[in-house]
């Protein structure tokens, strides 16, 4: 069996390029997270608030954000499953004290969404909407997050390259074993 995580390549053409692996699709309200030692997807809960998640929702491959999960990945394509994508932002958050990021990304291969190449590039309001949903989703389990402006790709790529390292790092001392 593959693991998500561990076994699928990150991808070729690092950072600006990389492979993503969609956990949950846009308009759902219920938290799929990958289960690290399966490598499965489990449901983590259904949003307690009346929202769903603005875009496509995944994590980077091979990677070990500051939360100590795989790197996430904000998504916009019209496809599912493991998808070649481009980061072209990038939100940080403080959820539980710990710096969160969000890479926005768009599939290379989806005509729609392929054109943009910054954040900046994509209707504001769409950013707005990406925004207010990582301020909003957590509000009636009674938790707060603050959530930074999206910078566009510059500030992505070596928060891209520091996920890499640290999941290299931390894989050949075992995860902590």
């Amino acid at each position: 069996m593959t693991h998500a995580w561990h076994d699928v390549t990150p991808g070729e053409s690092l950072p600006r390029e990389f492979t993503a692996v969609v956990e949950i699709s846009m308009g759902s309200s219920v938290k799929y997270e990958l289960d690290k030692l399966t490598g499965l997807l489990k449901v983590d809960r259904v949003l307690y608030s009346a929202v769903y998640y603005p875009a496509n929702y995944g994590f980077i491959p091979q990677t070990l954000a500051e939360d100590d999960d795989p790197l996430d990945v904000l998504e916009l394509c019209q496809e599912l499953a493991i998808v070649s994508a481009r980061a072209i932002g990038v939100m940080t958050m403080i959820d539980a004290d710990k710096k969160d990021h969000k890479i926005l990304a768009v599939a290379v291969h989806d005509p729609e969404y392929n054109s943009f190449h910054e954040a900046h590039d994509l209707p504001p309001h769409r950013l707005a909407l990406l925004r207010r949903f990582f301020q909003d989703y957590k509000m009636l389990e009674g938790k707060s997050v603050e959530v930074d402006d999206i910078e566009d790709s510059s500030q992505a790529l070596p928060v891209i390259e520091a996920a890499l390292q640290r999941y290299s790092m931390e894989r050949r001392r075992g995860f902590g074993k």
